[in-house]
């Protein structure tokens, strides 16, 4: 956690872990009064010290020096409310806003103009120095905006291979290595199997991209208890039947006719219990219907990959 002052161009940085937990937390909800009782949870927790108040008071004051800069009345940056304290952040950015803008820009230009998108999300991806808000606690207010972030990190990353992937002449052999890293770092994550399955099959490696889809498969069950999604299965399949390659796609947002919705209330007559029980029934075939399906499959990789095996 840092603040760069482009008139001098020097930066400042907050000594202490407690100092960078309350400018944090102040920069995430900057315009917005923070409670006293909500900074002292963000920086001591459940356990907070018994002069809690006064600590926080203390460590506002020493942000306030340190953000003053001459000329421009840096105590006011902090300023003091009956319920808490408010950043008035001004003309200041962060690199966070930074960061969301490019990545919107990004992955908005993706469809039209593919190599565009993946030079401003590069561009995008470039801010980051390391894990987000590390070095400043895991309070409420920094764990939520470091989630966040790093969602829209991975998102980021997704549209930035799939941007690469959609440009002419891509060399999609290139990008293997940084797939396979991505899916080394987050193995649950499907979206990026499916692009390393996209890149070696464009590259010749057929077998080596249905490997990945059993790769995958073993992980998801072993760790999230599920087989993979209807996206990288949609992959699989098409790489089994040497389909011509597109773009990959996105996964598919779920039909609105498949949405969880509310039953409504009904008294339990019979009627209603025998509609009851033919829905259960219907979806009891269907869930067999499926696991015969992906038994099918996985018959045909073992049988790919074993005719593809040295004797």
């Amino acid at each position: 956690m840092e603040v760069h002052d482009s008139g001098t161009g020097s930066w400042i940085a907050p000594a202490g872990a407690k100092q960078r937990t309350l400018l944090a937390a102040l920069v995430v909800r900057a315009g917005e009064v923070l409670t006293a009782d909500r900074l002292i949870d963000e920086l001591w927790g459940e356990v907070p010290p018994m002069s809690a108040a006064n600590a926080l008071q203390a460590h506002v004051a020493r942000l306030r020096r340190l953000l003053q800069t001459p000329g421009e009345g840096g105590r006011d940056r902090i300023a003091t409310h009956p319920l808490g304290y408010l950043l008035r952040p001004g003309r200041t950015a962060t690199d966070a806003q930074q960061f969301h803008r490019l990545s919107a820009e990004g992955r908005g230009a993706l469809a039209a103009d593919p190599a565009r998108a993946a030079t401003v999300l590069r561009r995008a991806l470039d801010l980051w120095r390391g894990p987000a808000l590390e070095d400043c606690g895991r309070g409420a207010i920094c764990a939520r905006e470091a989630d966040r972030l790093e969602e829209l990190r991975l998102t980021t990353q997704e549209a930035l291979y799939e941007a690469s992937l959609r440009m002419p002449g891509a060399r999609a052999g290139e990008l293997t290595a940084e797939l396979e890293r991505l899916t080394v770092d987050h193995p649950t994550h499907e979206r990026f199997y499916d692009l390393l399955m996209t890149a070696l099959h464009r590259s010749g490696r057929r077998t080596e991209a249905l490997g990945v889809y059993e790769r995958a498969r073993r992980r998801l069950v072993a760790e999230l208890g599920v087989e993979p999604g209807p996206a990288l299965r949609g992959r699989m399949e098409a790489i089994l039947r040497q389909a011509p390659e597109g773009p990959p796609a996105a996964p598919p947002a779920l039909p609105a006719a498949a949405a969880p919705a509310v039953p409504p209330a009904f008294a339990p007559d019979a009627a209603a219990l025998l509609d009851l029980g033919t829905e259960i029934a219907r979806l009891r075939r269907h869930v067999e219907s499926l696991s015969r399906a992906h038994e099918e499959l996985a018959r045909r990789i073992d049988a790919h990959l074993g005719s593809r095996s040295p004797g």
